[in-house]
């Protein structure tokens, strides 16, 4: 569990992308993007409680969720599944509450790379130089390392 979060921020472009190796498999990896109850062992940085309101990963759902951190402050998500294809590609977009009005779009693709391994590829556009740099300042790097530390954590069985 190693594997590195690569994280690219190009300058004067209003996108993210990234790349990511888990040492599970495909099936694996989409299964615990699309159950809830998955989902809420692994996505965020570690400290935070997540609530679901309602997360439905599937083309045309939609979530809403809350990550609650030590200190009491909730941070509310939103957004909706535009495309999902089992086991392949999602595309949906991305609200923080924080940050009304301000949505990205999202598209996240699980390659398989043999031997029970997945690369998860994502791309993030935002609507403007300024939306995409708060968020590249956010700490979005530090929580999805968390994120994917626990992540591939959940999947060897390893107690939360």
């Amino acid at each position: 569990m190693s594997n590195a979060l690569k994280l690219t921020v190009p300058e004067n472009l209003p996108f993210i992308d990234y790349e990511r190796e888990v040492d599970f498999p495909v099936a694996d990896v989409f299964r615990a993007h699309k159950d809830p109850e998955l989902i809420k062992q692994w996505l965020g940085p570690r400290g935070m409680k997540m609530e679901i309101d309602h997360y439905d990963f599937r083309t045309g759902g939609s979530y809403r969720y809350i990550h609650t951190g030590p200190d009491g402050v909730p941070y509310t998500f939103t957004g909706i599944f535009h495309t999902v294809r089992e086991n392949e590609f999602a595309i949906q977009t991305f609200e923080f509450g924080g940050y009304p009005d301000v949505v990205s779009l999202e598209f996240m693709t699980f390659e398989d790379l043999g031997n029970g391994r997945t690369l998860l590829r994502g791309h993030s556009v935002y609507p403007t130089q300024e939306a995409r740099d708060g968020m590249a300042a956010s700490g979005m790097e530090g929580g999805m390392t968390e994120g994917y530390e626990r992540l591939e954590e959940l999947l060897a069985g390893v107690p939360a």
